[in-house]
């Protein structure tokens, strides 16, 4: 099929390649003409495993193509996908204005034949009917009577997670289609059916994927009530975890035994020092905006958001109780990114421990794989990048693991831990081996320990 994805973030890029992949034709549209250029000569502009290189074979095949002109692209693609930002607004609500100019240049781009309209980026619950308003505006535009448009607005919500976008795209737990008219869906069906029947994963043994057909309201529902509650049961083990500072328990071994119910189950349920980037925030905010439009109280939801911002602090906290004073006190930070595998800064709750201990007085320096050997600042300040974690290491008063990093499970804590002035470690993640660590000469603190 002919597809145009409109927007190569993180969703637009990897929706792309991977429908790329599996064999249609994709042209991939962004306004930005160094990004363009950049892909087009094979480099991905993100850092997601296994992305580039499919990138470049799905390029020299020719299945994949990047360009800056929407008109192109429209007129390319069968199905179109608003893989745009939708970023959060200081009160919460969803910044939809790169959705409208997507919608509105669709719409001024229309030229006859049908088209599927798809909104991959997250948007507000009602938004499908809106995109197709403005999709009518910017056809109406072009005072062209002589055609008359013909297209549906489908919501497919992602639920990719960064740093396993492609292997999430290739094994999806489930499809979620919302639409009220068959031509689209069916189309859609058509697009997702490699996927759909495992011709395409890491086991192609497993029964077909689970398609979900709803109405476009219930689509848009299902990706904010996902985030909402996965952000919510991470909130909830970071509850419990502090209890289990104050009497004694260890929240690792709590999490072991509730998650084997299988009502609630064991994944997030890692305690530390809570979630960010750019999903589960905005989200989960946006959420709480759509209730309060509508006059309901989300008083869960609020909670949920509450604790979050009170489990970033803990490491601070705990850094206090071991140093006490942190003024004129070196602190290292292991990791930077909201998560493993990914470049992505966006709320990472590094940039919070960062603004607090400079505030408290201390001397912030931080290795991460990625930020490192990328030489990113993100706009980082008040933070000294290290390129190892040696040189992390090293005239430190303590270290806080904030990313939990695989190759932070094999650093060589024996020498870093002699190169510091106090080898004190606070495990953010409660990832690493407490008893490798204090062979190691650290005095290991986890977060509910």
């Amino acid at each position: 099929m002919r597809v145009c994805v409109i927007g190569t973030g993180y969703v637009g890029l990897v929706t792309g390649v991977c429908l790329a992949h599996i064999g249609h034709h994709v042209i991939c549209v962004d306004n930005n003409e160094e990004k363009i250029k950049l892909m087009k000569s094979g480099q991905s502009p993100i850092y997601e495993p296994g992305l580039s290189d499919l990138m470049q074979g799905c390029t020299e095949s020719g299945k994949l193509e990047f360009t800056s002109d929407l008109a192109a692209g429209v007129a390319h693609g069968e199905i179109l996908f608003i893989a745009v930002g939708t970023p959060a607004l200081p009160n919460g609500e969803s910044d939809t204005r790169y959705v409208e100019a997507v919608a509105r240049g669709i719409g001024s781009n229309l030229n006859g034949g049908y088209k599927v309209i798809v909104n991959k980026s997250t948007v507000p619950i009602g938004s499908g009917d809106w995109v197709r308003m403005i999709v009518l505006d910017g056809f109406n535009e072009q005072k062209n009577s002589n055609i008359t448009p013909e297209f549906d607005v489908v919501s497919n919500p992602e639920f990719l997670r960064e740093g396993s976008a492609v292997y999430d795209t290739f094994n999806p737990d489930r499809i979620v289609l919302g639409s009220n008219n068959d031509k689209a869906i069916a189309m859609m069906q058509q697009l997702y059916s490699p996927l759909v029947e495992r011709k395409f994963g890491d086991d192609i043994s497993l029964p077909p994927v689970p398609v979900v057909v709803t109405d476009l309201n219930s689509a848009e529902m299902i990706k904010y009530a996902a985030n909402a509650f996965l952000a919510t049961k991470i909130s909830f083990i970071n509850e419990v975890a502090n209890i289990c500072d104050r009497v004694g328990a260890d929240v690792t071994q709590v999490a072991k035994g509730i998650g084997l119910d299988s009502r609630i189950g064991n994944k997030f349920l890692q305690a530390g020092i809570g979630w960010g980037g750019s999903c589960f925030p905005k989200d989960v905010l946006a959420l709480i905006h759509t209730a309060t439009d509508y006059g309901y109280e989300t008083e869960l939801l609020n909670a949920a958001v509450q604790v979050n911002k009170r489990q970033r602090l803990i490491a601070v906290e705990k850094l206090q109780q071991e140093l006490k004073i942190l003024k004129g006190k070196t602190i290292g930070l292991l990791g930077l990114t909201f998560k493993p595998d990914t470049d992505d800064m966006r709320d990472a709750p590094s940039l919070i421990i960062i603004e607090q201990l400079n505030r408290l007085g201390a001397k912030v320096k931080a290795y991460d794989p990625i930020v490192s050997q990328s030489g990113m600042s993100h706009g980082l300040s008040g933070v000294i990048i290290e390129t190892d974690p040696e040189m992390l290491a090293d005239s430190c008063d303590a270290l806080v693991l904030v990313t939990d990093w695989q190759a932070f499970l094999t650093l060589n804590y024996g020498k870093m831990a002699s190169l510091m002035i106090n080898p004190v470690i606070i495990d953010g993640r409660n990832f690493l081996e407490r008893s490798k660590l204090e062979q190691a000469g650290f005095r290991y603190v986890g977060i509910g320990r």
